[in-house]
């Protein structure tokens, strides 16, 4: 019942901060903002095209502490990114760089919580994802704390642990699934998933949940005593391109993380995920293009500051 109620707190706070929030925000304001983060993304993504996952997965650790208001991006010691949860991010240059470029020409009043919005939306399409239209109007928090990223949900969370941290940010399971299907782009460390190749529940043996013939594969990347740093795709198939190949991939047992593999075995999440896996691949993949941007407007849309609350930093990376 707790869960419901602030989910409807949640919803109703939700749809107030929309009616300030709109598309084309600053066609008036700043008339170029979107297309400056958009060649900025694009620059750093001919240098590293991994980078575009990087800053995905900024938008979804911002959005879920604090809500969507650039808290992440804070430096400190006692800030939001250096949580243990947010170990390895990536991405905040090209904030950095976008902001700088918007500053020359239009001080104070891109916020930087918009420019990680847009940032997110620009890497998804140069992985050959879709686009969408972002509302925007979001302004940057004043809070950043490291202690309050324990709401982040974790490579070793059950679903039914998913499953609350989603439901607290009024987020249900088609969203849950549709918005980790951002991993058919990521990329994580073998130190977080390695205890399912050798040593899963301390049982001495390997996750049976792994199909037999991916975990050689699995093992040979990260073998046993090795680097715990070293990167591993998230999708065996098609790691730079937005596509269904994630979710065939955790029907078949080849999911990397368990709580990606676990989505298989609850039956809520084992249907959203067969409907996306399906077998008629263009036409379930298409569904996927159309379902992600709707659960990515949804999760830009959590805990928004808009009208006069926070402010507009000057800076990304530190409150004005």
């Amino acid at each position: 019942m707790d869960a419901i109620l602030g989910s409807l707190i949640i919803l109703v706070m939700s749809l107030a901060v929309e009616a300030e929030m709109k598309n084309g925000f600053y066609s008036t304001s700043c008339p170029k903002a979107e297309a400056i983060v958009r060649s900025t993304v694009e620059s750093h993504f001919k240098t590293d095209p991994t980078i575009a996952a990087g800053l995905l997965r900024l938008q979804f650790h911002d959005c879920f502490v604090q809500g969507c208001d650039g808290s992440i991006l804070i430096t400190g010691s006692s800030a939001e990114r250096n949580a243990a949860a947010n170990i390895g991010l990536r991405g905040f240059e090209v904030i950095d760089d976008a902001k700088s470029q918007i500053e020359a020409i239009c001080p104070g009043i891109v916020s930087c919580a918009d420019i990680v919005v847009f940032a997110a939306r620009d890497a998804v399409v140069l992985n050959d994802g879709p686009g969408w239209a972002v509302a925007a109007g979001r302004r940057d928090g004043r809070i950043s704390l490291s202690s309050e990223a324990s709401s982040l949900p974790a490579p070793l969370d059950s679903v039914s642990v998913q499953r609350q941290k989603f439901a607290a940010k009024g987020l249900d399971d088609h969203d849950l699934v549709t918005l980790v299907g951002a991993h058919t782009i990521g990329q994580t460390d073998c130190r977080f998933f390695s205890y399912r190749l050798y040593n899963f529940t301390s049982s001495g043996q390997p996750d049976p949940t792994i199909n037999a013939a991916f975990l050689p594969q699995l093992q040979a990347l990260c073998p046993k005593n090795g680097d715990g740093l070293k990167k591993v795709a998230l999708d065996k198939d098609s790691p730079a391109k937005f596509d269904v190949s994630f979710f065939k991939n955790v029907r078949d047992g080849n999911g990397v993380l368990e709580s990606d593999q676990r989505l298989w075995e609850d039956p809520a999440t084992q249907t959203e995920v067969k409907n996306y896996a399906g077998t008629f691949r263009g036409f379930l993949g298409y569904r996927f293009e159309f379902e992600f941007p709707k659960a990515m407007n949804k999760l830009s849309s959590i805990e928004v500051k808009a009208g006069t609350a926070g402010e507009i930093r000057k800076v990304c990376s530190k409150f004005n």
